[in-house]
């Protein structure tokens, strides 16, 4: 290193004496130890004979293999990276001075002096046209100017930051592409596509949004792992990006659905492209450090701005040409179509959307009661409670006249509780409805205790912790409630999961409820499951029980032997749309408990029991 004093504290600018006031009470500081200690370099620059003397750590710090390479301005400059944004000799010798222009060079540490700050960031090879990664350096300090104001001298303190930068670089990388597979993440993808729907606009042309679906990664998952199933994901979006065009932009929406941004494409070019797009996917083996896997894509694409009026609408319009693809068959393509009964039915959910939230928060929603009689001698057991929605009112409380339906207008069966329930599940409004049905039965319960009731139960409900919850906190808070209401669940709220259905089962037993398999046969529940599940009903699907008026029905071999394996399991049969006494007297002799239908009555507004004195 080149030789020079030590730096001393005075040297820049630290008082090192007390006054008669505030006398010093310190021990001396060697403040180049002190950098030294935190991995930090300090040094001096004469910029006019373009030395530089610095602290004993430098080499060390810097990695550099020759010291020579750093005692001059030049030298350093030839070991600093082409690609780093900002060197030392460009940060001051583009700053402005601060300070008042002094007459001498020497006068640069005179007292009341500042300097001018700098600070540069750059990339440090340890030799000149290294091929080393080299260290990422932040250098800061301060210039003083000579007489002519042009810098002569520089103060610094030089200290490692590749880490810094690195994680940087990494959170920039992230900004716009994601970290699995490598492509445009959903904002960077959405901004894509918001530029080719103007594109398409201002040039009248057609661009294609698709969205690509890993088919099978379930069952990757449960045969080698999510680690797995990660790479399939991120080899796909690989194969997927190589068959493009340089216009076009590829990026992961979700899990394992990609986008792809398709300018300048018509119909018939996304049949070809699409088909080009599962064939790289299907036709090749994913090679794994797991295991070969072998997967495909489903593709849904919408033209716009034909199909679709914004890049938000292109997107949902993408979702459902998907969901249409998926149904098919695995590999399936299919391309967004606009059509008056598409149209339609996405019109009527949001207007019966609209009606559920509006009867919820006005309280419009009430219970029709149908009544279940014993089969042997026709008295009521017990009403089931159906869901009914009163239609609005208009100010002076008169309930509003209908007028004539359009094209667009909702159906008349709208107000009816399997209308609202079909599309309240489509629309993941269930759960409130749920809700409001339970709530509305034990009011009509606590009201009157005579009533016995049943009530029905979705799906969603069925897996709802926070339904469960509060439901048994109900019961447990009105014993006598639990022995006079039954909770009816689907045969496909079973098939979804069975554990949860035993876990609902069982907690309302726990708490004296009784719990029914409504529509029985109109799903794929095995016998094992029935036995597994332990409900105390089984209400046999309305559609077995119609057809025992054809000759020969083969319907009646089920029903028999449902009824047989219900007894063994101690549990009741209940035969719903019983339409007819004959039919009625069949079922009877096979040795179905309960009869419900139009036979004994339909569903009624008004209740069937005096409120309570």
């Amino acid at each position: 290193m080149n030789e020079k004093p030590v730096l001393q504290g005075a040297d820049i600018g630290i008082p090192q004496k007390g006054t008669a006031d505030t006398p010093l009470q310190r021990p001396s500081i060697d403040f180049a130890a002190v950098l030294a200690a935190a991995g930090e370099v300090a040094y001096e620059w004469d910029i006019s004979s373009d030395q530089i003397f610095w602290s004993d750590n430098a080499p060390c710090v810097l990695g550099v293999t020759c010291e020579t390479m750093i005692t001059t301005g030049r030298h350093y400059a030839s070991l600093i990276a082409v690609d780093s944004p900002l060197t030392r000799y460009e940060a001051i010798m583009s700053g402005d001075a601060e300070e008042e222009r002094i007459d001498s060079p020497k006068c640069w540490a005179k007292e009341g002096n500042p300097g001018t700050p700098f600070l540069a960031q750059y990339r440090l090879l340890p030799e000149p046209q290294s091929t080393a990664a080299g260290a990422w350096l932040e250098d800061s300090g301060r210039w003083f100017a000579g007489a002519d104001g042009k810098p002569v001298r520089a103060f610094g303190v030089v200290r490692v930051v590749t880490a810094r930068r690195h994680e940087v670089e990494r959170l920039t990388y992230l900004s716009r592409y994601d970290d699995l597979t490598g492509q445009l993440n959903r904002v960077e993808l959405l901004d894509a596509l918001g530029k080719a729907f103007d594109e398409a606009l201002d040039n009248r042309r057609s661009m294609v949004l698709a969205i690509a679906r890993v088919d099978n990664l379930d069952r990757i998952n449960h045969a080698y792992g999510f680690d797995a199933a990660d790479r399939v994901i991120a080899k796909v979006g690989h194969r997927l990006k190589s068959t493009l065009r340089a216009g076009d932009a590829i990026g992961r929406i979700s899990g394992n659905k990609f986008g792809i941004v398709l300018r300048d494409c018509g119909e018939n070019d996304f049949e070809v492209a699409s088909q080009r797009l599962v064939a790289t996917v299907s036709d090749r083996i994913v090679t794994t450090e797991f295991g070969h896997v072998s997967t495909s894509i489903s593709i849904g694409g919408v033209l716009a701005p034909a199909d679709a009026r914004t890049p938000t609408e292109a997107l949902a319009r993408a979702h459902e040409a998907l969901d249409h693809a998926r149904k098919h068959y695995r590999g399936g393509t299919h391309l967004f179509h606009s059509d008056d009964r598409a149209a339609r039915t996405r019109r009527r959910n949001v207007a019966v959307a609209d009606q559920i939230i509006a009867g919820l928060d006005e309280n419009r929603l009430r219970l029709a009661y149908q009544p279940i009689v014993h089969a042997a001698t026709g008295a009521i057991a017990y009403h089931e409670a159906l869901l009914r929605m009163d239609r609005p009112a208009d100010a002076d409380g008169t309930e509003r006249a209908d007028k004539e339906p359009g094209p667009d207008s909702p159906p008349e069966t709208a107000t009816s509780g399997g209308a609202l329930i079909a599309i309240a599940e489509e629309l993941g409004l269930i759960r409130l409805i749920d809700e409001r049905v339970r709530d509305l039965a034990f009011c009509e319960l606590t009201a009157c205790p005579q009533a016995r009731l049943s009530v029905n139960v979705s799906a969603d409900s069925v897996g709802d912790g926070q339904w469960l919850d509060r439901t048994t906190a109900m019961l447990a808070a009105n014993p006598d409630l639990a022995t006079r209401i039954v909770f009816e669940i689907t045969e496909t709220a079973v098939v979804s999961s069975l554990a949860e259905a035993e876990r609902f089962v069982q907690t309302l037993h726990d708490h004296g409820a009784k719990v029914a398999i409504d529509d029985f046969g109109s799903g794929y529940t095995s016998f094992h499951g029935l036995k597994t599940l332990g409900a105390d009903l089984v209400k046999i699907d309305g559609t077995f029980i119609t057809a025992l008026s054809e000759p020969n029905a083969r319907e009646e071999v089920f029903i028999r032997a449902l009824i047989d394996i219900a007894r063994a399991f101690d549990m009741k049969t209940v035969a719903e749309w019983v339409r007819d006494r004959g039919t009625a007297e069949r079922l009877k002799e096979l040795g179905v408990d309960y009869f419900q239908g139009e036979m004994y009555g339909l569903a009624s507004n008004d209740r069937p029991w005096p409120p309570a004195d």
